[in-house]
Parts: structure tokens; sequence; C-alpha cells
């Protein structure tokens, strides 16, 4: 169970569900939010007006997960919410209950492995800054899930939705595409003959 000492988290009105007055609006009340965070029982409290993005970085110490425009337009914010991309920035932290929550500290392996989009994004130095990475890779994550052999007009379409301002996005596009050609055995590129359709990965917004 996820509850960092010293954030509003491990306050004890939090753990009973009791909630307590939040420091500089005496009217608001934690509300505790019992959800899987990258796999693991989570539990933690929060403001009822706080965002999903800011829980996960500072009640819950994951700052992986990037603020950039905080209006659900940059993409940097992605996160996995039972499987399916949302932008953390557009997400109430209380609308996580009972969810399933990924973000980038969940990606790699237990044991600290690479995942192969990781892994790719490396070879292929799709990352400058890194800023917008982690966002990009939930997306890309969520992408294959739904179509694992896309083409790379569809890995372009997927990733509409998070914005780059370092790398143009060629090797962005290769990265995705070498990973799904390792992992679907088919060539760096995708190889679907369907016209690109709009995938439910390039549709995300707020959980609501």
């Amino acid at each position: 169970m996820i509850a960092p000492e010293g954030l509003p988290s491990a306050h004890p009105a939090a753990r009973s569900g009791q909630g307590s007055p939040v420091s500089g609006n005496p009217g608001a009340a934690l509300r505790t939010v019992s959800c899987t965070l990258n796999g693991e029982p989570a539990c933690f409290g929060v403001a009822p007006f706080r965002t999903l993005l800011d829980a996960l970085r500072h009640e819950l110490g994951l700052t992986g997960t990037k603020k950039g425009c905080d209006v659900g337009d940059c993409g940097a914010c992605t996160v996995l919410v039972d499987g399916a991309p949302v932008n953390a920035c557009l997400m109430l932290a209380v609308e996580a209950e009972g969810r399933r929550i990924e973000t980038i500290e969940g990606l790699a392996a237990p044991g600290g492995e690479l995942h192969p989009l990781q892994r790719n994004f490396v070879r292929c130095g799709a990352a400058q800054c890194g800023f917008c990475t982690p966002g990009i890779l939930m997306m890309a994550k969520a992408l294959l899930a739904e179509n694992p052999r896309p083409t790379e007009a569809e890995i372009r379409f997927g990733l509409a939705g998070n914005i780059c301002r370092c790398t143009g996005y060629t090797k962005i596009i290769e990265a995705v595409a070498l990973t799904a050609s390792e992992v679907c055995g088919v060539p760096a590129g995708g190889a679907s003959p369907a016209a690109p359709a709009r995938p439910a990965a390039a549709q995300k917004r707020g959980a609501r």
C-alpha cells in the first residue's frame, strides 16, 4: 500500500476515511482514494478538487508524469486508466477510486528491465530533453496494445495528441515501429494494409 510518510496520504483521517481540513482551504476535506497503481494496491488522501496529475506528483511522489499545458493539449501527462490513455490533468484524483492506474514508473519490469518501447527509444535516439517522453511512451503502449501492427500513418495519428518540441517525431515513429516489428514480427514501419482508422488511443480525454 502506497502512503508516503509526511504527505497528505499518510494523514490518519485520510487513512480512516474521515477527511481532514486541507491547508489553505478549510472548507475542503481530504478524500480517501483506493486504487491499483502500477500493479500495487494504493491508498492516499487527496482534496476533492485535486487532479490525478497533481496527486501523482505530490501526494504519491511519482514525478515521471509531467505537467505541461495543464489543459489537456500537450499529452505530457498521459497515463493509462484501466488500460486506456487519459490526460491526468483532466481527471480528478477521486475518479481513480477502484481504477487501475499505470504511470511511466511502472513501465519497466519489476527487476528493472526496460520495456521494449523504452529500449527502442534509447536505441533510436527518440528522446532529447525527455520532458514529453513519459507521456509518449504511455500513449505508444496503449496504441500497440490496441493495434499491434500499425502502419506509419497509424502511429503518427495515434501519437498526434502528444507534442514534442525537440525531435521532429521521426525517431519517435521509428522507435514505435521497431517495437511493433520486434513484438509482432512485422517489418518496421508496419505492414497493415488497412486504411488508418481513428484508434481509441488517439481519443484520450478526461476520464469522465
